[in-house]
């Protein structure tokens, strides 16, 4: 039996497609530091996740209304993380549900002194391909005649191919995109919106260093060399160093609060969504970048984000 949700956007005003991959997070936490080959006791937990849908559960927590756009198998684990949807508030109606691909998965190991090692299948949303984007062109969120003109959040765990289409493609010519890329592994394929100056990229500083071939001393060094390369706008964070916003016209650098470090899977797509979240509220761009290092902070002590 299947669970879809039926929920209604909260309003147009607040509405935000989430677009990348909705998946289940398996994590491994160990309370000490590990190294490599490291068996150490610790806690295993299953939980809704992927890019888009990380930052979709941190908006909805924010009062927006998030759309998702994604691939999720009709197998056993693909019915319950789709009713997971339901019950965190999150629309799923527009998802791509396939008979013959298996829901994805991602599975990371964290120690005390950080993340240890992850891997994530994402086989499915890359086979499913363009079919997750339909309803942006045949009506029922947007089409190339009348293109949806509000913000999406784009994960890098599309392929290349479909990223680069993307940031050609009318029917996104007057969204507000705002692109992560999932993880360093995946940073090369935001090179289409660095190109064609599209969206706003939310990188840490090692995937800056991949976009531009380089490496750099700290967020603002690395923010100020991907406008060089093209980007329209651009937020680099650093781990508990600071970060930057920049656009050309405006930089702001800050420093995030120093806590003790509880979790670090999914921090930085809970700073990319506080940080969509503060400015929908209409906050300025110093504030903004206050409030999501403020929310990223919460979340890596393993509070909830503010």
């Amino acid at each position: 039996m299947t669970h879809e949700p039926s929920l209604q956007p909260k309003s147009d005003a607040n509405r935000i497609l989430c677009i990348g991959s909705v998946l289940w997070d398996i994590i491994g936490r160990c309370p000490a530091e590990m190294q490599r080959g490291s068996d150490m006791p610790g806690r295993i937990s299953r939980l809704p996740g992927g890019v888009a849908m990380n930052i979709a559960m941190t908006l909805a927590r924010f009062g927006m209304a998030p759309i998702l756009l994604s691939a999720v198998g009709r197998d056993p684990e693909g019915e319950e993380l789709i009713a997971a949807c339901g019950h965190l508030g999150l629309d799923a109606r527009h998802v791509y549900r396939s008979e013959d691909l298996p829901t994805d998965r991602y599975m990371a190991v964290e120690g005390a002194n950080g993340l240890i090692a992850a891997i994530a299948d994402a086989h499915s949303l890359e086979a499913a391909g363009a079919k997750i984007l339909r309803p942006l062109f045949d009506g029922a969120l947007g089409s190339e005649a009348a293109p949806y003109s509000g913000p999406i959040a784009l994960d890098g765990n599309l392929t290349l191919s479909l990223l680069d289409e993307i940031a050609a493609s009318p029917a996104f010519e007057t969204a507000d995109l705002r692109v992560a890329p999932a993880s360093p592994g995946k940073a090369e394929r935001l090179r289409p919106f660095l190109q064609r100056g599209r969206g706003t990229l939310y990188v840490n500083l090692e995937e800056a260093g991949l976009l531009c071939q380089d490496s750099f001393s700290d967020s603002e060094v690395a923010a100020n060399a991907l406008l060089a390369r093209g980007a329209a706008r651009v937020l680099v964070t650093d781990g508990s160093r600071a970060a930057t916003k920049a656009d050309g016209q405006e930089i702001h650098t800050l420093e995030p609060p120093r806590v003790t470090v509880a979790r670090i899977t999914g921090a930085g797509d809970t700073f990319m969504a506080a940080h969509i979240a503060a400015e929908a509220r209409g906050e300025a761009p110093s504030t903004a970048l206050a409030s999501a290092l403020a929310a990223a902070a919460s979340y890596v002590s393993g509070e909830p984000p503010l």
